[in-house]
C-alpha cells in the first residue's frame, strides 16, 4: 500500500521521491491545469464552496440547470440531471429504471448500478446478449431494462451494442459511460455517438464526470419524462447537490477541454506506437492500457519510480489487473520510459 500527501498529476510524490504516475483516471488532466483552477477559484468565490439547499428547494441556483442544459446538448439527449458523484447519479438512475421494469444486468455491471445486490450472469457477454436478446423478444410485452456499462476499464474494451437493432420489444437501456463521456466521439459525446438509434429502444444514461473532466459530480441524461421522475425520487431531492464551483469551471472550461483531449489523443497513440505487437493490451485505443499480471512487474516498476495502477477492483475479492493509465499530461519521454522499463522487465511480443 503506498500513500502520498500530494495530489497525483503526470508525476506524485511518494516517500519523498518523484514518481511517474500511470495510475487513476481525470483522464484530461484538468484537475492540475492552472487553467482550469482558476476556473474554480472564480466560481467559489462566486458561489461559496456549497449550495447550502436541496435541490427542490424553494430557491434554487440557476447554474444548476445551466449545466444540465448544456450536458444534455452534450449528450444528445432531451434533458438531464446532475448529482454530487458519479456514483449518486448511477444509483438513482438504477433506482428509477428497476422500479417498473425487470432488470437484465450485464455479467461485468459496475457495482454503482446495482440494486439490491443482483446476482449478475455467471456467462460471457456474447452469451449474456444471445439470451437477453432471447428473452425480450419472446416475452408478451415490453417488460425490461437493460443495465450495462459501454466501456470495461479493466480490460480496456468499447462493449459492442450492434445486437440492440435485432430487439423486437420496447425495451430502457441504462448504460453508464463514465469512461466514454468526454473521450469518445467526434464532440467527446460520448458512447452516444455508437449506440444504435431503434423505435425499440429508449436510453437512459449515466456517467461520473469525474473520469475526463475532474468534476466530482455526476449525470443522468435522456428523455424528458425519464429525468423529470427521477428529479421527484428523494435521492435526488434529499441529497447535497453537487459544488456550483465545479459546474462554473466545466460551463468556461471548453476550449481547454478540447485542447487536453486532443493531447490525451496523441499521447494515446504514441504509447499504442511503443506497444504494438508487445503483451500489452489496448483494443480500442482506450487510456488504460492492460498489462501482464503479478506483482513482480509492479515491484520493478516501483522501484524505478514508475507507479502504475494495479488493485483489486471492484471488489475486494476481484483480480488484481495491472494497467498503465494515460492522461493528457503525460509527455512523450514518459512514456518511453514507461515502454524501457517493460522491456527491460521483458514484457515484449506475445
Amino acid at each position: 500500500m503506498l500513500y502520498t500527501d500530494h495530489t497525483p498529476g503526470r508525476t506524485v510524490t511518494q516517500d519523498g521521491r518523484s514518481c511517474l504516475f500511470f495510475s487513476g483516471f481525470a483522464y484530461l488532466g484538468l484537475h492540475q491545469l492552472p487553467a482550469f483552477k482558476h476556473l474554480l477559484i472564480q466560481g467559489i468565490e462566486r458561489y461559496g464552496a456549497l449550495f447550502p439547499s436541496s435541490r427542490s428547494a424553494n430557491l434554487r441556483l440557476s447554474i444548476y440547470e445551466e449545466i444540465e442544459h448544456a450536458l444534455a446538448v452534450h449528450l444528445q439527449q432531451q434533458s438531464a440531471v446532475v448529482f454530487s458523484s458519479g456514483y449518486q447519479a448511477s444509483q438513482a438512475a438504477a433506482q428509477y429504471a428497476v422500479s417498473n421494469k425487470q432488470p437484465l444486468y450485464a455479467p461485468d455491471a459496475h457495482p454503482s448500478l446495482w440494486q439490491q445486490q443482483p446476482e449478475l450472469p455467471a456467462m460471457s457477454r456474447d452469451e449474456w446478449i444471445t439470451q437477453t436478446t432471447e428473452k425480450v423478444n419472446t416475452h408478451p410485452d415490453h417488460h425490461f431494462v437493460i443495465i450495462t456499462d459501454t466501456v470495461n476499464p479493466l480490460t480496456g474494451t468499447i462493449h459492442s451494442f450492434h445486437w440492440l437493432q435485432e430487439l423486437q420489444r420496447k425495451v430502457l437501456v441504462l448504460a453508464d459511460d463514465s469512461h466514454g463521456i468526454g473521450i469518445l466521439g467526434p464532440a467527446r459525446q460520448g458512447a452516444i455517438h455508437f449506440l444504435p438509434q431503434t423505435p425499440f429502444v429508449r436510453y437512459l444514461l449515466t456517467a461520473s464526470l469525474a473520469k475526463a473532466y475532474s468534476i466530482p459530480g455526476g449525470v443522468v441524461a435522456g428523455h424528458a419524462a425519464d429525468i423529470m421522475a427521477i428529479k421527484k425520487l428523494p435521492v435526488f431531492s434529499a441529497s447535497t447537490p453537487m459544488m456550483p464551483a465545479y459546474a462554473h469551471a466545466w460551463l468556461q472550461s471548453g476550449e481547454l477541454i478540447v485542447k487536453m483531449h486532443r493531447s490525451l489523443q496523441q499521447n494515446i497513440a504514441f504509447l499504442l506506437h511503443l506497444t504494438a505487437n508487445t503483451a500489452v493490451h489496448n483494443p480500442h485505443g482506450l487510456p488504460m492500457f492492460i498489462l501482464p499480471p503479478g506483482e513482480a512487474l509492479v515491484q520493478y516498476l516501483q522501484e524505478r519510480d514508475v507507479i502504475i495502477s494495479s488493485f483489486a477492483y471492484p471488489q475486494p475479492h476481484s483480480p488484481v489487473i495491472n494497467r498503465a493509465v494515460v492522461s493528457a499530461l503525460h509527455l512523450q519521454e514518459d512514456m518511453t520510459t514507461l515502454h524501457r522499463f517493460l522491456q527491460e522487465f521483458g514484457v515484449t511480443k506475445t
